[in-house]
């Protein structure tokens, strides 16, 4: 059995289609096919969607003065049967409680009986709202204070109006709930690192909960995660320590590549007794570009043993 639902305007139409089979499985699918009928009409229940001719006799008749007395005392009643609704508004009309056939009405004008009708503007823009500070306790008993913020829009209004009292505050609600749900299983290194995927499944998680409210949810954010300050503190101490361990090994394997140069330097220096000669006058005139009064000369060692040997 195949059961396909559409929805157009807030009406449901439903197609069944039946395989060859036996009479055992016959059965079984038309009971199935009962279930998903009867969930269809719990369906339209919810959806508060009847067609007009179920006013009643009573409603019909009260429906009916509401026009006479708008004809005898139009055109001043035009003012109170015409209403507009900006580009980015819906309404819901509902007559004598009921919603009216067709869906919600608008961008423009529409028309309402002043005794009978009311009617409820849903706002259809993106609304954006923060979701306060939450203490949650990772999931390695981390104690950590999260926030963020959600972006969502009205998708189905007269979902919106007869599915919930108020979308607006459920939707904040449930956002800090499942703000706790979803971080309550994260290690605090996933939640610091992992941003992107846990705002990911949190709209998913808020999207599938606030369909039947006719809520979309198209975006939300991970703002700002405050760990304890003693924790910070234990993390800022774990850091300089990683940092100055790794800057001795640095600054050792410096010394190692500096004595390994020295080495070959003085290699060649001894293999060539004039590159040491050159080596002098290079730092003489190095010592003399900084305009000092006073200037060590390093002797030559050779010279220095000549000397020691005369005296002897």
């Amino acid at each position: 059995m195949v059961l396909a639902e559409q929805h157009d305007g807030g009406r449901v139409s439903e197609v069944f289609s039946l395989n060859r089979v036996s009479p055992e499985q016959q059965s079984d699918a038309t009971t199935m096919e009962a279930d998903a009928t009867e969930q269809l009409k719990v369906r339209r229940a919810d959806d508060k969607e009847q067609p007009s001719n179920s006013l009643g006799c009573c409603g019909w008749i009260l429906v009916i003065i509401s026009y006479f007395f708008m004809i005898i005392t139009f055109p001043f009643s035009i003012w109170l049967c015409i209403k507009i609704v900006k580009e980015y508004e819906r309404a819901i009309i509902f007559r004598l409680g009921r919603i009216l056939a067709g869906g919600a009405k608008g961008p423009g004008l529409f028309f309402v009986l002043p005794c009978t009708d009311s009617f409820v503007k849903v706002d259809m823009r993106t609304i954006s709202f923060d979701i306060p500070p939450q203490e949650i306790l990772t999931k390695d008993s981390v104690t950590v204070s999260v926030d963020g913020v959600v972006y969502y829009r009205v998708q189905n209004a007269i979902l919106a109006v007869a599915n919930i009292t108020n979308a607006d505050s459920a939707t904040r609600l449930l956002a800090q709930t499942t703000l706790r749900n979803v971080l309550g299983t994260k290690n605090l290194s996933q939640i610091l690192s992992d941003r992107e995927e846990i705002a990911h499944n949190m709209q998913t998680t808020l999207d599938v909960a606030t369909d039947e409210w006719g809520i979309k949810v198209e975006r939300v954010e991970i703002k700002d995660v405050k760990l304890p300050v003693q924790l910070q503190r234990a993390m800022a101490a774990e850091a300089e320590a990683s940092r100055e361990a790794r800057a001795k090994v640095i600054a050792a394997e410096g010394e190692m590549n500096a004595s390994r140069a020295l080495k070959e330097a003085s290699i060649v220096i001894s293999e060539s007794p004039a590159a040491l000669q050159l080596r002098y006058l290079q730092t003489l005139t190095t010592i003399a570009a900084e305009k000092n009064s006073t200037i060590v000369f390093p002797l030559p060692m050779d010279l220095v043993q000549n000397i020691m040997g005369a005296k002897k």
